[in-house]
């Protein structure tokens, strides 16, 4: 009984808290502000915000990143499942944020915190299974975004991440705050690009994970576009995934010139990958290794989101040191 009452009591909360003017607000004192309720397609599912969200939730690091990209601290009320540090950046705010988990959070931990919008990154932010549907949320008067990636028909690409920045601004009636953002992701995307666009583009395999198999990029995510601007062409760019297991037979078949790997929390560290790639003698051969040509991402540098369009300068720096001071 202990457990169930601060959860009812959230719950009550976010009821209570998301309804506009009623009979009891003859004034109108709590309509809706100028531009809502605004109603999203978003991932099959029709999101109505009645009003800007003030209690949100960044479930996973870009989505919470994001959030603070366009100054939306003091409406968050927590974040879950950090894939990386934060950036420097956002790392005061972000750590004055309550974690509700450091991994996936259950129905009932999110329901304590009283949201009134989660913001989820992967798929699994909304894993029915765990309890987690969007359809459980809508029915405790929550509303939900998925990030459009894990639903997209098409490659993601930076315009993409734009156009993200500018929906999650508009359901935030912040949407004067997206443009500067923008601009300052574009500018550094098209400095990076037009460093090397003169190289010949290296042949890159990602190494994200995985021993009897290789967990890697294919070219669904924004991860390739970055390879991609930076000089380099992702090997695996032809499965239409934006993460796919391929056999070490594949890897050696395409050579590639370097290997990136994705950082992030819960695998083996960047040194660990590296040796373990070293070690495997069916890799020998493969330029990348006898080069000892190596890079690193962070997770969250390949996913859509706020870290994208800046890891582009960061890779290309890595992958043709030549070029940068």
């Amino acid at each position: 009984m202990r457990s169930v009452i601060p959860v009812a009591l959230a719950l009550l909360t976010v009821l209570t808290s998301s309804g506009c003017a009623t009979d009891t607000d003859p004034d109108g004192a709590h309509a809706a502000p100028d531009g809502f309720p605004i109603t999203l397609d978003n991932c099959g599912e029709q999101v109505t915000v009645a009003r800007p969200p003030s209690r949100a939730v960044g479930y996973y690091q870009h989505s919470a990143e994001l959030l603070l990209a366009l100054g939306l601290q003091d409406s968050m009320v927590g974040t879950a499942y950090p894939d990386n540090p934060p950036l420097p950046r956002y790392a005061e705010a972000y750590e004055n944020i309550p974690q509700i988990s450091a991994q996936d959070a259950s129905f009932e931990q999110l329901l304590a915190v009283a949201p009134d919008f989660v913001y989820g990154g992967y798929k699994s932010t909304f894993d029915e299974t765990a309890g987690r549907s969007r359809q459980a949320f809508a029915d405790a008067g929550i509303a939900t975004y998925l990030n459009p990636e894990y639903c997209a028909t098409a490659p993601i690409v930076m315009d993409d991440v734009y156009r993200e920045v500018e929906t999650i601004a508009r359901v935030f009636g912040v949407s004067e705050r997206a443009g500067e953002l923008i601009d300052d992701m574009r500018a550094g995307v098209s400095a990076a690009a037009d460093r090397v666009a003169d190289v010949q583009p290296l042949k890159v395999f990602v190494y994200d994970s995985g021993e009897a198999t290789a967990f890697t990029a294919g070219g669904q995510g924004i991860g390739n576009q970055v390879i991609e601007l930076a000089g380099g062409t992702n090997i695996f760019a032809d499965i239409d995934e934006t993460f796919a297991d391929v056999s070490w037979e594949q890897v050696l078949d395409r050579n590639p010139d370097a290997i990136v790997i994705y950082d992030y929390f819960g695998t083996p560290s960047v040194e660990a990958k590296k040796q373990f790639l070293r070690s495997r003698p069916d890799l020998a051969g493969v330029t990348a290794i006898r080069e000892d040509r190596f890079a690193v991402l962070t997770l969250q540098d390949a996913v859509l989101g706020v870290r994208a369009p800046y890891a582009v300068e960061a890779l290309a720096a890595q992958l043709h040191p030549t070029l940068h001071p």
